[in-house]
């Protein structure tokens, strides 16, 4: 896996039923290394700390690969890398062969994969249509989340490479799929519940399922 692209973003002011708000979404390529801390990216924006950012959140890596078929489905925009909110833009990325747990070299940065993204209503924003939160979930390729685990600097160019794979082999896809399906695999789900690289608060959500 290759990093194509580093994205930051500023704080952009938008309008939400009828509230102004902010956000950190439009992220736009960098010429410069970006540094991965504990919590977030350094110099990037985290503008609700509820959803975006912390430990488990502190940075989104999004595939290069999918591009083309957004590009397909939203030509009118204007495109470039960052467009789905991602910090990184890695191409090779595939969330089907991600395991939850697994450490990877990332620049000068150790980082673990963590959970998928969900989208909200922001991306619907930047793409100026809702509609594309349900296309999103429903195309199953999110990207993912990842921790870091010793903070360092990435570069365009720089690799992405498999250190410690996941005890578990419950996969970003996988994941992804069980949190929106109505009726939820009971194995998928154990894998979950008893993955500590996912957060806590995720798991216990998904214990009513069990």
């Amino acid at each position: 896996m290759k990093v194509i692209s580093t994205n930051l973003g500023e704080p952009t002011k938008i309008n939400w039923n009828g509230k102004q708000t902010f956000t950190g979404i439009y992220k736009y390529p960098v010429d410069q290394p970006i540094y991965l801390d504990t919590e977030d990216v350094q110099g990037d924006t985290v503008v609700d700390r509820k959803y975006h950012g912390g430990t488990f959140k502190a940075c989104y890596l999004f595939s290069a690969d999918n591009y083309n078929y957004w590009k397909t489905k939203y030509p009118h925009l204007e495109w470039d890398w960052g467009m789905f909110g991602e910090n990184l833009t890695i191409e090779g990325l595939d969330e089907s062969k991600l395991q939850i747990g697994s450490s990877y070299k990332l620049g000068t940065a150790l980082v673990q994969i963590t959970q998928p993204r969900e989208p909200c209503y922001k991306l619907g924003i930047r793409f100026g249509n809702q509609n594309i939160l349900k296309e999103f979930i429903d195309y199953g390729r999110p990207g993912t989340y990842i921790r870091v685990l010793e903070p360092g600097t990435v570069s365009k160019g720089d690799s992405m490479e498999l250190v410690t794979a996941s005890e578990s082999t419950l996969t970003i896809a996988q994941f992804y799929e069980l949190l929106f399906a109505k009726e939820k695999d009971q194995h998928v789900l154990q894998q979950a519940l008893n993955n500590e690289a996912l957060p806590l608060a995720k798991r216990e959500k998904l214990q009513k399922w069990a």
